[in-house]
């Protein structure tokens, strides 16, 4: 949601700015004086590109128009990039075009989050990777990169032929600055160069590393790609694409590859043209490398600009320093990016899409309303990651079928158990803070069982909002299933062992698609024992029943929730039966991927399923019950959302507000057909409900 009147929000993001600020220059003086505690001999004046010597450059025009280029692909470079985005935002002043050069993973995934973060004065163009594969693919590269390394290459040639500037960035980059001041250097630039950079901060191109290491050609010492001005006109001038390819060409005969892939040609080239390159300051250029020789910048810099981990490694290189380095860099993976949805003071620009739809809402909403909150959680668009974690999708089969649910960070202790019951895909969406996700992240890479699994899809919803947006996040992660048919489940069941193929089997026994519209109902159990041994099949599962150790989904709190399963039926069935929608039913469904969706309006506890379930009558799907399959609640304490609907009757009154709405909404789509379901919105709620 953009911010509206939130002076605590607005008053916790300046104290943040300015402890992040203290605490980089401690940063800093602690650096500087390691290195003159070390008795570092290298930490003496530079004659060559120096760290903040000479004039300062004079700021860009205030609401001057910043164009920053990215090469990304895959979901992991896909997080790289929002951290390095959280760390230009949170300095930047000016308003900022992003163009980004992506495969269809991360297009999907950076799409979606920079249109659900909808931050002001910031545009985003995307550029397909695949199709620049062909003007690389000849290169030989043995970086890690791969093509994508090399991509930064035709950037003259991809980018708009209007465009002139570009800031181009690897995205292991941290910005500790404002990127205007980096837009700034352009000025500086001679009339014949065209390229600024940073020399690099290691022995690599002096060949000296290891013996027989023989790098590309480079001028001294080299120079660094991570952080690269390019004067795009100049570039475009001078023939820049004939100029590469030949200058590659050429080495490719006495060299086997390139082993820092675009770097190495991007020197090559300067060593043959000098006059393109602009050296920068080394503080724009921070380079963290296995070899690096970057404390003899950090040491006497006033100041940090930018830090580069150009490391295999990452974060775990090898540095006397990087536990500080690590840090800094922590404090914008794990902020919180709705603190940047902040407008520029004094610079109009294009509002995000939607964004002045729902300030208007905002504006509408009565904060003396005592369901405000129920109504501003309606409205707030929440920030979401799809696949945060590399996920394969399934092959595609007809009658494929993908568990879908939502959770929290109380329930992840689910996730190990869920993927031994299910071994079809799934499709979860996790409502997270930005530092909850990278905890979520560490448990999946920690868990054998989790990090085997690259079907399962997670998508991340960033938390905002005093509710929890419940159908909101089961629309996320049914939006993202890829089967045809998706099994709507929450995520303190465990399916039965063989749910899986069976749901398939059914699915293609039935004749489901286009010839029958049906919700397939899984009947559902629950024990109320934290230890409990899982029934292999429903004989096993009746006779636990009988000794009480089961009981049907929420039988002492809220059996009409599930009582038109009709599990007497169910204990003898042979085959699927027809059941008929009731007031309050809740079953758990299998559907056709292209269902109605939930309704968003029901946050926090209470008819968000029922309503679903009504959709679903509305529409005229029938309900089957399969007669082998079942589904097992399990015990956990209950939700904040639960405990205020049962102890406040302010929040039963704004959900029965919420199902008044709900059914005028049912009238106008349905007409006349919606009057069945009127008994059972206007039914009070009892405290005591349980599901």
């Amino acid at each position: 949601m953009l911010p509206r009147g939130r002076p605590r929000a607005l008053g916790a993001a300046a104290l943040l700015l300015l402890l992040l600020l203290l605490g980089f220059l401690l940063f800093d003086w602690r650096l500087r004086g390691a290195a003159a505690l070390d008795g570092d001999p290298l930490a003496g004046p530079r004659d060559s590109n120096p760290s903040d010597c000479g004039p300062q450059p004079l700021p860009p025009p205030k609401c001057e128009l910043l164009h920053v280029a990215i090469v990304c692909a895959g979901h992991n470079s896909s997080r790289d990039v929002i951290t390095l985005v959280k760390s230009m935002l949170f300095y930047r002043k000016n308003p900022l075009h992003l163009h980004l050069v992506t495969d269809a993973v991360a297009r999907n995934i950076l799409e979606t989050l920079f249109h659900t973060w909808m931050v002001p004065a910031v545009r985003v163009s995307f550029y397909d990777a695949d199709e620049l594969k062909p003007q690389v693919s000849w290169i030989p590269n043995k970086h890690y990169s791969g093509l994508y390394g090399l991509m930064k290459l035709v950037l003259p040639g991809t980018l708009p032929a209007e465009l002139a500037r570009v800031i181009v960035l690897d995205t292991d980059i941290t910005f500790a600055s404002d990127i205007a001041e980096l837009w700034a250097l352009f000025a500086h630039f001679s009339d014949t160069q065209a390229i600024g950079l940073v020399e690099n901060q290691s022995d690599w191109y002096l060949g000296n590393l290891w013996k027989n290491h023989r790098p590309w050609p480079a001028l001294g010492r080299g120079f660094n790609t991570g952080v690269i001005l390019l004067r795009l006109d100049r570039l475009r001038q001078a023939g820049w694409e004939q100029m590469w390819r030949l200058t590659a060409r050429r080495e490719l005969l006495t060299l086997p590859a390139t082993s820092l892939a675009d770097q190495d040609i991007f020197n090559a080239v300067i060593k043959e043209h000098p006059g393109l390159v602009r050296p920068l300051p080394c503080v724009w250029n921070v380079q963290l490398s296995d070899h690096t020789l970057a404390e003899r910048c950090y040491s006497e810099a006033s100041d940090l600009k930018v830090i580069h981990w150009n490391s295999p490694k990452k974060l775990r290189v090898k540095n006397k320093h990087v536990k500080l380095f690590r840090n800094f860099y922590l404090t914008f993976l794990e902020y919180d990016g709705n603190l940047l949805r902040r407008g520029l003071f004094g610079c109009p620009s294009q509002p995000p899409s939607g964004a002045e739809q729902l300030q208007q809402a905002l504006a509408q909403l009565d904060e003396e309303d005592p369901c405000f909150e129920f109504r501003q959680q309606q409205l707030t668009v929440h920030r979401v990651h799809v696949t945060f974690l590399p996920h394969e999708p399934p092959p595609s089969q007809p009658h494929d079928v993908t568990l879908v649910a939502q959770l929290s960070m109380d329930r992840l202790q689910m996730l190990e158990a869920l993927c031994r019951h299910w071994p079809g895909p799934m499709s979860l969406a996790l409502y997270l803070t930005d530092a909850e996700a990278q905890q979520f992240l560490r448990f999946v890479e920690a868990s054998p069982v989790l990090a085997a699994r690259q079907d399962v899809a997670y998508h991340v919803v960033y938390r905002e909002g005093p509710l929890y947006p419940v159908n909101q996040l089961r629309n996320v992660a049914l939006a993202q299933a890829l089967t045809p048919y998706v099994f709507l489940s929450d995520i303190d069941f465990l399916p039965a062992y063989s749910l899986y193929d069976y749901l398939r089997a059914s699915i293609e026994q039935l004749g489901l698609g286009s010839r029958r519209k049906a919700a397939l109902v899984v009947p559902a159990f629950e024990t109320l024992h934290y230890r409990f041994s899982f029934p292999p099949s429903k004989v096993e599962l009746l006779a636990l029943l009988d000794a009480g150790a089961l009981y049907t989904f929420r039988y002492h709190e809220w059996p009409r929730g599930h009582a038109p399963t009709d599990y007497a039926r169910w204990r003898e069935a042979q085959a699927p039966y027809g059941v008929q929608w009731v007031a309050n039913y809740e079953p758990y469904v299998v559907v056709p991927r292209d269902c109605p969706r939930y309704d968003p309006r029901f946050v926090g506890f209470g008819w968000n399923k029922v309503a679903h379930i009504v959709e679903l009558d509305a529409q005229e799907y029938e309900f089957l019950v399969l007669p082998e399959a079942f589904t097992i609640h399990l015990p956990h304490t209950p939700s904040l959302d639960i405990s205020r609907f049962r102890s406040s009757p302010t929040y039963r009154g704004c959900l029965q507000a919420l199902k008044d709405e709900f059914h005028q909404d049912l009238s106008r789509r349905y007409g006349a057909a919606a009057l069945k379901y009127l008994p059972a919105l206007q039914q009070p709620w009892s405290p005591a409900r349980g599901s």
